[in-house]
């Protein structure tokens, strides 16, 4: 497939799961299984599946970092994969089935170049099509990218980088049934025909499946189904119908409309008890029974009569309501409210040391853009414990998450980590996609030159196999009565996000593609509001967040500024009080609330790292005493030499007698050699006059303006010719022929 091959195996492993496969490509293998428990669960009205995504260190090499070597809770990206195996397969188990089913795909070795996560999700297909369970028929995922136009097939980690489109379809061979995508600016037409592309593939591997199956597969196990009396539901639609119809449509509110319908339905299910006094076990179905015809309103209300609850046509937008910059003091903040979805989003700016490591199995870089989403309950007027976030809110922040990302400044242009919060004040339908939009209201207001407005829409589908009705801008019950949730972000020049789930076994292409289509009309609308609202990002981030500032300094100097065990900085950002971060080509961030403080940084920054030049002045403390001069440390961790005959105009036999270490010295650079080093000359000793005056009987001694303060190197051998007369005549001659002969080249040695 898309030059690579697929290798399956069973029967080796795990032989008393209910289904086992060893799936491969290239040096990626992944053990899929499928269980089932003996029993149904009583007491539940769904099936209890359970996806499982297992990342083991070992199969890319290492041993887990942090304290606890056996691994923690799962990373985000287990918690998506785990997602991403359970939405294709729920819709294939037959419904009624209540037995407990467990799914788990281990990678048990990792190739870079070939991603387990499709993998997973064809081992789990696989494990299903040789099982002992009952399961409709085989499914398989593919990854499409695309690069210079062209789809390409299970594409490497590099060629994902190099792609404007990464797409994750899964289904069957008659269809579609899931869809994660990332796409920078995809139009509608080109994301039709890459899930055609990609059902094509899954066609071809889902029939290899079967083929394997056919050898490998157990026999399957029969199962007692949950099912509701068909008489029951006809007597509730019967005697019921025409009032459940009326309440469904008496009231635009969602917590009023459910309200009367729990009402209606706790009266149904005690007058109908009355009738079947005699039959306890169908008395114990009515609620239930009540719930499916409903259900069954709902759909037939939509599909024969065009009518939706709240009271919309198929294709209308609820009222919309766009703000920005609503909460002082944040960075950042954007209110959403489309109907009774309400979502607001907060942003954070931090410097690219706030970025989120990443330890999974695949090589990732450090993330400096995040979205987190949280849905309390009291979004849905519900009570109950603050936990931390399941598996749905993981996957919501990060279709949102997904969503923003080709509109983000790209580094090293943009100084900044984003993490963006959203917090779902009100649900009635698509919380994820009013995150994208309150996202955008949000970036904009906190200054960030996003590149474009992303808006997010949810659509819907009711179908009776025969006739489709795709619906605009979903509420709750049209989610939890329809076929299809299918999520669509972008911009105005195209898709960034894409996200379906289905009840159905698959959706037809030529369906997909109008849902795609009126999604754009409905994500125009949207934008129309959000630019009309704030069109362009702020001028300037908030005087809230930090001021960042970046230089650039040698590479090979930033450990002048890290310092021994980071001595250095620590240093720097505590007597500043900015916040520094160091890149490794010689970036340097620096980050702090007033700009004060970063210019102080700069400049010490500079001080590090600047080339040290002859003729420079320096105020520093002595920091050693050497037979041969003393060392004063002219900058943070860099030091030079005085040469003893270089710090007074008198001749002293050693440093300690004019110098302490401690004392704070004028100095100025008059040679820095071959290797670095430098050596200077005193140009005043202010804090040891007082102690020297009696040492040099009662003469003042002078602050001395260097002679090798100059770069006339001629003049200076000319004084030193001078000096070395009264030292010993004839050396004075020489100093003062070297002097003159070599202009500026010689280099000035001290006596021993």
């Amino acid at each position: 497939m898309g030059g690579k091959s697929f290798y399956l195996e069973s029967g080796r492993v795990a032989k008393q799961a209910g289904g086992a496969v060893l799936l491969g490509m290239g040096e990626t293998i992944v053990l899929g299984t499928a269980t089932m428990s003996e029993n149904a669960r009583e007491g539940i009205d769904f099936l209890p599946l359970v996806c499982d995504y297992e990342e083991r260190k070992y199969a890319v090499g290492k041993i887990p970092g942090g304290y606890i070597k056996r691994g923690g809770r799962p990373s985000e990206k287990a918690t998506l994969v785990s997602r991403l195996m359970d939405r294709p397969i729920r819709p294939l188990f037959p419904k009624g089935l209540r037995n407990d089913v467990q799914v788990i795909a281990l990678p048990f070795a990792v190739e870079q170049d070939c991603p387990p996560d499709v993998l997973a999700v064809c081992a789990a297909g696989a494990a299903l099509a040789v099982s002992d369970l009952p399961f409709k028929t085989p499914i398989a995922c593919v990854r499409v990218g695309r690069i210079d136009g062209e789809f390409i097939l299970f594409p490497t980690n590099d060629q994902i980088k190099a792609s404007d489109l990464d797409l994750i379809v899964a289904g069957h061979k008659d269809a579609i049934s899931m869809v994660e995508a990332g796409a920078n600016e995809v139009s509608e037409e080109v994301m039709a025909k890459a899930l055609k592309f990609g059902h094509d593939a899954i066609r071809e591997i889902a029939l290899e499946f079967e083929k394997f199956a056919k050898i490998a597969g157990k026999p399957v196990r029969e199962v007692k189904l949950k099912t509701l009396d068909e008489g029951v539901k006809k007597a509730i639609e019967k005697k019921f119908g025409k009032e459940i119809e009326k309440t469904l449509l008496g009231s635009k509110d969602k917590a009023m409309r459910e309200s009367a319908l729990d009402d209606l339905i706790k009266e149904i299910a005690s007058k109908m008890a009355e009738d079947y006094a005699d039959q306890p076990e169908l008395i114990g179905q009515l609620r239930e029974a009540a719930d499916a015809v409903v259900k069954g309103t709902v759909r037939k209300l939509i599909l024969e009569k065009d009518k939706r609850p709240d009271g919309r046509g198929l294709t209308d937008l609820r009222s919309l309501e766009a703000v920005a910059g609503l909460l002082p003091r944040v960075h950042g903040s954007g209110l959403f409210t489309r109907g009774q979805t309400q979502v607001m989003t907060v942003v954070t700016l931090g410097l690219p040391g706030d970025a989120q490591e990443l330890d999974g199995l695949e090589d990732m870089p450090a993330k400096r853009y995040m979205h987190f989403y949280n849905f309390p309950p009291y979004s849905v007027g519900e009570v109950r414990p603050l936990r931390g976030p399941g598996r749905r809110e993981v996957g919501h922040g990060a279709l949102a998450e997904r969503a923003l990302l080709p509109v983000i400044p790209n580094d090293p242009d943009f100084p900044y980590t984003l993490l963006l919060i959203s917090e779902v004040l009100e649900s009635n339908g698509s919380t994820s996609m009013a995150s994208v939009c309150g996202s955008t209201l949000a970036l904009m207001d906190a200054g960030i030159k996003i590149k474009a407005p992303v808006a997010g829409i949810a659509m819907g589908l009711m179908s009776d196999g025969k006739v489709f009705k795709v619906l605009t801008d979903i509420i709750g019950m049209e989610d939890f009565c329809g076929d299809m949730d299918f999520k669509v972000a972008g911009t105005r020049d195209g898709i960034t996000a894409l996200q379906l789930d289905t009840k159905l076994d698959g959706i037809p292409d030529d369906v997909l593609a109008r849902a795609l289509s009126q999604a754009k009309d409905a994500r125009f609308a949207i934008l129309d509001v959000i630019e009309g609202e704030i069109d362009t990002p702020r001028e300037t981030v908030a005087e809230t967040a930090p001021q960042v500032t970046t230089i650039n300094i040698n590479p090979e100097k930033i450990g002048a500024v890290i310092g021994p065990g980071g001595s250095v900085i620590k240093k720097l950002t505590a007597e500043t009080g900015t916040s520094i971060d160091i890149q490794q080509d010689g970036r340097i961030l620096i980050g702090a609330n007033n700009g004060v403080a970063v210019r102080n940084a700069i400049d010490r920054i500079r001080e590090l790292t600047g080339d040290i030049e002859v003729g420079t002045q320096f105020t520093g403390r002595v920091s050693r005493l050497m037979g041969r001069g003393a060392l004063v440390e002219i900058t943070p961790n860099k030091e030079g030499m005085i040469p003893t005959d270089q710090i007074v105009n008198r001749k002293i036999e050693r440093p300690d007698d004019v110098l302490r270490v401690g004392d704070e010295i004028t100095v100025k650079v008059f040679e820095v050699d071959s290797m670095g080093r430098i050596n200077l000359s005193a140009l005043g000793l202010p804090q040891t006059l007082e102690r020297l005056q009696d040492d040099f009987d009662g003469e003042p001694l002078p602050r001395v303006e260097s002679s090798f303060g100059d770069r006339d190197r001629g003049g200076r051998g000319g004084d030193r010719g001078g000096r070395g007369g009264d030292r010993g005549g004839d050396r004075g001659g020489r100093g003062g022929d070297r002097g003159g002969d070599r202009d500026g080249g010689a280099r000035f040695r001290t006596r021993r």
